[in-house]
């Protein structure tokens, strides 16, 4: 049992970390048209995190209203869905392709909650024998290709973009992660979402917290370091410029060790 859980553990940290490094298909998806001045349509999404989206009054935790939308709404996010999957996203320039690729994300990520509804973590749905969570199963094809959640986090959004907000802006349906944004993104509005999440997800102990030399990041900045820094002195540079200035005094004056944590329940608003 012991070992089980150890080999759980292990593949576990695999399959949420990946690898930014360069692949066939992150190659595949680095064309894109400059020119094309066409917009793609979220408002089906906006319209669902209108509906289903709630703040939590205590935490600041964005909670989802599965329940509800699994009831009332699966067919239209499924028709979203199928609506980013019918676009060739490569003709298309980046600025339109990182709120595509961002939406469509979050968009299968809720879908699958609401599909295994109720459960009481994402990690708990999986097509494998193992409890290790729905990222590594083929959930659609965009262009011919079948695609991940991991594909498109880790084969598309990290190496093409290189940007350690991403983290901020996928959702893995779980408390310690960064809040689903309640507005889609989009090509005008992602900059500024980028910025706002990453400060909010720092302004709450979720992301993390200093109480005298004991500072607590989220897990996020352990599996994910190199993308804050070749070190954990960049990493921690990197957090400041998103904190108050104060908790960026804190931060300068800390020596300490780091722990790291990350709460997998399920953000439904029940």
């Amino acid at each position: 049992m012991k070992l089980k859980l150890l080999a759980s553990c292990f593949i576990l940290f695999a399959v949420l970390v990946g690898s930014p490094a360069s692949s066939a298909q992150e190659s595949f998806w680095r064309a894109s048209n400059e020119q094309n001045a066409a917009d793609i349509d979220h408002s089906a999404w906006q319209n669902l995190l209108d509906k289903y989206l709630q703040q939590s009054d205590t935490s600041g935790v964005t909670l989802v209203d599965y329940a509800a939308l699994a009831k009332q709404a699966k067919p239209e996010l499924q028709a979203y869905i199928d609506q980013l999957a019918a676009i060739d996203i490569r003709d298309y320039p980046r600025r339109q392709q990182f709120a595509y690729w961002v939406n469509l994300y979050n968009a299968l990520t809720v879908k699958l909650v609401a599909d295994n509804y109720p459960v009481k973590s994402i990690k708990k749905i999986s097509e494998g024998w193992l409890p290790l969570g729905p990222w590594d199963d083929e959930l659609l094809s965009v262009a011919g290709q079948a695609l991940t959640l991991n594909d498109i986090e880790h084969e598309i959004l990290r190496p093409i973009w290189q940007d350690h907000r991403i983290h901020f802006a996928v959702n893995c349906a779980s408390i310690g992660c960064p809040n689903l944004q309640a507005q889609a993104f989009t090509a005008s509005n992602t900059e500024a979402l980028l910025e706002s999440a990453a400060r909010e997800y720092l302004a709450s102990p979720r992301g993390w917290s200093l109480t005298g030399n004991k500072l607590r990041l989220s897990k996020i900045f352990d599996w994910y370091q190199q993308d804050f820094g070749n070190n954990e002195a960049q990493m921690l540079a990197t957090i400041s410029q998103y904190l108050s200035e104060g908790a960026r005094d804190q931060l300068a004056d800390f020596d300490g060790r780091i722990s790291y944590h990350y709460d997998w329940s399920l953000n439904d608003a029940k």
